[in-house]
């Protein structure tokens, strides 16, 4: 996977990065490909952000219980 597909579907690049991968997207079926796999992503991402996580909260993350 070209690193550039999932920075451009998350909306990371900034303005020149974002031009020259949409120069290259014309050029490259496979990340077109590859976008066209991702392109749900960001909205999967915000899902997951607005559920309740499965701990109540009170508890300290795993790595600090020790």
């Amino acid at each position: 996977m070209h690193d550039g597909v999932a920075a451009y579907v998350l909306g990371v690049l900034d303005d020149e990065e974002h031009e020259a991968f949409e120069r290259h997207l014309d050029v490259c079926e496979k990340c077109r490909a590859e976008l066209v796999e991702l392109a749900g992503v960001p909205e999967r991402l915000d899902e997951l952000k607005q559920e309740p996580s499965a701990s109540s909260g009170d508890d300290p993350p795993m790595s600090m219980s020790r």
